[in-house]
């Protein structure tokens, strides 16, 4: 496995002591409630409280501003106080916070996965050992008779969408603007066809629009998916320039649209959504329709790239999210796997941009094998 410098350096030789690998191993072993004192912190503004406290403040104080009993504030404190979460003053009982209560406070992605573990995954984790027993998302069925995730987002319940969509737009929208500086440079002056695979609720192809006057977007999604991605877009400016084709990706005897020439088929956190198989079905079929001078532009957060081990970190573990709930048969993918499945397909790389936007994104550009 090749692995970024700063990854190799933290996976390669033991990291900690034997009394820090033996608090760590105690961590995972209340790890599910470990997550919940963390996030109720946060939801009855006991975090918000104390890093608004100068000199700190009692668990008196504490239940006094909050509404909560005195018992519910001291165990959520003095857990969050072996969490590392606050800090406590011996001489006058005062809590204050610690910095690690400081990133759950003001991280607005901790916040976003603390809501998405939370809101989404909590419940279908219970059964993540079914789901890797059977490759099937055996924890979805806490919200509905769904083969996929997909084909259920629109009826899920409204903060569970809101979980969801957060989750999915935090780690893409900060990375679309790079993304598509990338996109135009390699293009003359000109329209500039692209095929959105996977297109959810219309944010890139919005994006799209908005970038460029010569950017028209085809939006290719399940029909549920392009349904709410009309709604979204409608009467946004450019939604003129934005098209749709309703195409179940999963079917293999279904092609990709060849009503025009697409100079990019683009593709945005979408290919960890599918099998290592389904993956090399739909690059082959978009391969299909590839011309030489169009290319294949595949945006995702390949774990094995990023710079720092909490990134590397909270995606591995959202592979679980697409064992339980999603799908059963997917993951966040490393470099090596893409590269091979791409290969499969009848595609080589030709260039891979990294480090995009604060989700750490690739773009791995695709064209034709054997192609000048």
């Amino acid at each position: 496995m090749t692995l970024s410098p700063g990854l190799k350096s933290q996976y390669s030789k033991e990291q900690f002591s034997a009394a820090q690998a033996q608090e760590l191993a105690h961590i995972y072993s209340f790890g599910p409630v470990v997550f919940q004192v963390a996030r109720l912190l946060g939801k009855y503004g006991i975090l918000q409280l104390l890093g608004d406290a100068s000199h700190g403040l009692t668990e008196d104080e504490v239940a006094e501003q909050t509404h909560l009993s005195r018992y519910a504030v001291k165990c959520l404190l003095e857990a969050a106080l072996t969490m590392h979460v606050v800090l406590i003053d011996a001489q006058s009982d005062r809590y204050s916070l610690a910095k690690t209560g400081w990133f759950l406070l003001n991280d607005a992605m901790i916040r976003t996965d603390i809501a998405f573990n939370h809101d989404v995954n909590y419940e279908g984790w219970f059964y993540l050992d079914k789901a890797l027993e059977q490759g099937r998302p055996a924890g979805l069925k806490h919200f509905g008779d769904w083969n996929t995730i997909y084909e259920g987002l629109s009826s899920l319940p409204e903060q569970v969408q809101k979980s969801w969509f957060g989750f999915d737009h935090y780690y893409s929208d900060h990375s679309f603007d790079e993304a598509l500086a990338i996109i135009c440079k390699s293009k003359s002056d000109g329209q500039i066809n692209v095929l959105d695979v996977g297109g959810n609720t219309g944010r890139f192809a919005l994006k799209c629009v908005a970038f460029d006057p010569g950017l028209h977007v085809t939006v290719c999604d399940l029909p549920q998916q392009i349904a709410l991605m009309r709604k979204a877009t409608e009467g946004q400016i450019g939604a003129d320039r934005i098209d749709a084709v309703p195409m179940n990706l999963l079917d293999q005897n279904q092609t990709f649209p060849t009503d025009k020439h697409y100079d990019v088929i683009w593709m945005s956190q979408f290919l960890d959504c599918f099998s290592e198989n389904e993956i090399v079905s739909i690059l082959s079929r978009a391969a299909r329709v590839l011309t030489s001078h169009a290319r294949i532009y595949i945006m995702e957060t390949l774990w094995d790239r990023q710079q720092y081990a909490p990134a590397a970190f909270c995606l591995t573990q959202t592979s679980l999210y697409f064992t339980a709930l999603a799908n059963g048969n997917s993951k966040m993918y490393n470099t090596d796997d893409m590269t091979r499945l791409i290969h499969r397909a009848g595609l080589e790389i030709e260039a891979i941009h990294d480090n995009l936007g604060q989700g750490g994104h690739s773009i791995i550009i695709c064209k034709l094998k054997n192609q000048i």
